[in-house]
């Protein structure tokens, strides 16, 4: 249901309300890791969110892919209560009967063989550079220590002591060292830079097929064919992470598929798990991830039953295509609606699928202005790096919910701008 001018204008005032009460301050024990927006949700069905006062918000971020299905998707919320009065976790120390059934899926879907289950996003990306170095040393022959990864200007691949050693986000980087050695970065959608960068100790090339925290950064079509066919020739793995990308998010199963590659490994996460639990998930060949053996890597939750339960579900929604038709459509919509903005606020829109970063002029506002002042109209969406705003709503949203989203975000850029010049 969609707002109407009425409850809109109760619940800015509420939201302003709120204010100081969510803002962590001298009496919070929550560490200031984040910033988070004036807004403390209470409860939430679909595309929508409410707060503890009872105001509603539509939800524009998606807990960054985390909620593709949306909030309590009804066969998702089926499978984790069945699973939750079975059995939640026995560690990996022992089989369980969803776990066979969890890998197939995954990888059936995947088109590849093996998989190795994990929990966070952090923590597959952390796995897939241990089976890159692995599988140099063991099967490319990559002298032992010698192994390197290159990577890209722009990456977000988490927030571990490794990952943040080769950002180039000095909020992410700065007063974490010293960093782990083995990663050459060159610039993103440089598919020359990076061949150059190509020697015989290199394991893998890791990239974002679209960089998600970089505002959605969408590489020219003809940049991921190019470096698949770098690593190709040089027998060097390519580890696409498609934690925010994948799963029905761009408008295809996989980012990379609109482009038809194939990666050596995939990295997966949040949609993974369906809003409901952490679960994460690296996905190869067998000749790629049959490096690994007992003992050599690990997690107690990595494929924990409800996970399994959860995530051999969410693989079920994909199979029909339903949902990455909706993202198409609903994505050619965005487009469309987002376009007369440009040169009204916005500089730069960017579309793939039902994703979006969106550039707003910076003499207006900061993405964080934006995101405030569109909280205040009932809308939930995130900033990045100055002036950008990134907009990626649940797949199941309606597009008169999502031309209401969009209807809010030119509202804001025209308060923003204020009154036009007297006519005389």
């Amino acid at each position: 249901m969609v707002h109407t001018v009425e409850t809109h204008h109760r619940q800015e005032d509420r939201v302003h309300h709120d204010d100081r009460a969510v803002t962590p301050g001298r009496g919070s024990r929550l560490a200031t890791t984040y910033a988070p927006l004036p807004v403390r949700a209470a409860t939430a069905e679909g595309v929508w969110v409410t707060d503890d006062a009872g105001c509603r918000f539509l939800d524009m971020l998606s807990a960054y892919s985390a909620m593709n299905f949306g909030h309590g998707h009804p066969a998702l919320l089926a499978a984790a209560r069945e699973q939750l009065e079975a059995m939640t976790l026995v560690s990996r120390a022992f089989d369980h009967t969803g776990l066979e059934r969890y890998a197939a899926a995954v990888t059936e879907l995947a088109g590849k063989d093996l998989m190795v289950p994990m929990n966070t996003g952090a923590e597959a990306v952390e796995t897939a550079l241990k089976v890159a170095r692995k599988w140099a040393y063991e099967v490319k022959g990559v002298p032992q220590g010698r192994a390197e990864v290159i990577v890209a200007s722009g990456n977000f691949h988490g927030r571990t002591t490794t990952i943040v050693g080769f950002s180039d986000d000095p909020d992410a980087r700065g007063g974490f060292g010293p960093f782990a050695p083995g990663f050459v970065t060159v610039p993103y959608g440089d598919a020359a830079a990076l061949e150059a960068a190509v020697t015989a100790d290199t394991a893998a090339v890791l990239l974002e097929p679209v960089q998600g925290e970089a505002g959605v950064v969408i590489p020219d079509a003809g940049y991921l064919p190019a470096v698949r066919r770098v690593c190709d020739e040089h027998d060097v793995l390519l580890l696409a992470d498609e934690i925010q990308s994948g799963l029905g998010r761009t408008g295809a199963t996989f980012a990379c598929d609109h482009v038809g590659v194939t990666p050596d490994v995939y990295i997966l996460g949040k949609a993974l798990g369906g809003g409901i639990v952490p679960a994460s998930a690296v996905v190869g060949d067998r000749e790629v991830l049959g490096v690994l053996r007992p003992g050599q890597h690990g997690s107690t939750f990595g494929g924990n039953p409800l996970a399994c339960r959860v995530g051999t579900a969410v693989v079920g929604l994909l199979r029909t295509g339903e949902y990455q038709e909706r993202a198409r459509r609903l994505g050619a919509q965005l487009r469309e609606e987002l376009a007369p903005l440009l040169g009204h606020g916005l500089e730069e829109v960017r579309v793939i699928g039902l994703w979006a970063g969106v550039d707003v002029d910076p003499s207006l506002a900061t993405g964080r202005e934006v995101c405030e002042a569109l909280a205040r109209r009932g809308v939930l969406a995130k900033d990045t790096h100055g002036s950008t705003v990134r907009l990626s709503p649940p797949l199941v949203i309606e597009p008169d919910e999502l031309s209401w989203g969009v209807e809010q975000l030119a509202d804001v850029l025209r308060s923003l701008a204020g009154p036009g010049p007297a006519q005389g």
